[in-house]
């Protein structure tokens, strides 16, 4: 491997860590704005990806849109539906994937967290331009789709 190489392997590596530390620090962020709301950063993301559809959703859908397992959206989506904020309906598509709506104690508690992170994203554009902010999605979201249609290594030769 050339050096021009292994220098493009680090930075990608780099790039890698970098987003651990920026997910954990998002994590944490919004666990500590939506704490005493008796939410997590999971929790509202549940949320807000019901907010956000145009259609509804069954958990699988949440989880394929979030890029998570569904079996942590499920526990998710029950302990939300525990406490009023979604309701499972019957889904005309499939009998037992139930379709998750948000309630209007969901919608109210979802427009509590969204002023406060409006706060905290005023805080983050008081010090970086939203034009890197927008690059930053941009790169992120290629990264992302790349990943997301590689093999394993050996699989696809």
């Amino acid at each position: 491997m050339s050096d021009q190489q292994q220098l493009h392997h680090a930075a990608v590596r780099d790039f890698v860590v970098a987003i651990f530390r920026a997910n954990g620090a998002v994590i944490a962020n919004g666990d500590r704005l939506v704490a005493d709301l008796g939410l997590t950063s999971s929790l509202w993301q549940v949320l807000d990806a019901l907010h956000r559809s145009r259609t509804r959703m069954s958990v699988a859908d949440i989880a394929r849109a979030m890029g998570l397992a569904r079996q942590s959206v499920q526990r998710s989506a029950d302990l939300l539906a525990e406490r009023t904020l979604v309701a499972y309906e019957d889904n005309p598509a499939h009998r037992r994937a139930k379709l998750v709506r948000l309630t209007e104690a969901g919608q109210r508690a979802l427009e509590a967290v969204h002023a406060r992170e409006t706060v905290s994203i005023d805080r983050v554009l008081a010090r970086l331009a939203p034009t890197g902010i927008e690059a930053a999605t941009r790169v992120l979201t290629e990264f992302a789709d790349e990943l997301a249609h590689q093999t394993r290594p050996g699989d696809d030769a």
